[in-house]
């Protein structure tokens, strides 16, 4: 495998992650470490979609979006391990000890660190931490699991379009 790139614009993001607006909570790769940490950059704005809700006159990101961009950042991580990377996806399958220390508003940066814990080719086992300036927000440790990425074969969506 070649080396990993030291940082990532939102292109290579994308090429690594699935997720697509408004799910993509990665913005940028500024460091990486192979197979041992990375640190990201989320670009918080009154525009995400959330904050119409959460809340109306005190917009706060909410807390779970907050693991969900540290586990975006370590499938960045974990993948650059994976081979065949493009048949396959990192999913959670745990989060243990989540703490919230401070909110995250609008016109915050976001920087995350994910140090990798444990690896195997089929799970993983990460250290979240994520930062607005140099106060911690958030921290969490992170489980996933490697499974084969499915794709839906022309057959299976026109069948799944006729039937209700």
């Amino acid at each position: 495998m070649n080396d990993a790139p030291q940082t990532m614009d939102i292109s290579q993001v994308m090429e690594f992650l699935p997720h697509r607006y408004p799910f993509l909570l990665i913005d940028r790769v500024v460091g990486f470490e192979r197979a041992r940490r990375i640190t990201a950059i989320k670009n918080v704005t009154i525009n995400e979609e959330f904050f119409q809700g959460h809340f109306p006159g005190h917009p706060i990101m909410p807390g779970v979006l907050v693991v969900e961009a540290m586990a975006q950042a370590g499938c960045i991580l974990l993948l650059q391990e994976v081979a065949d990377r493009e048949s396959k996806l990192v999913v959670f399958t745990g989060i243990e000890a989540a703490k919230f220390r401070r909110p995250i508003t609008p016109g915050d940066q976001l920087r995350i660190e994910v140090e990798v814990l444990s690896f195997r080719p089929r799970q993983g086992r990460m250290e979240g931490k994520a930062y607005v300036g140099d106060k911690l927000a958030c921290e969490a440790t992170l489980t996933c699991a490697v499974v084969p990425r499915r794709q839906r074969d022309a057959s299976q969506a026109a069948n799944a379009g006729t039937q209700a």
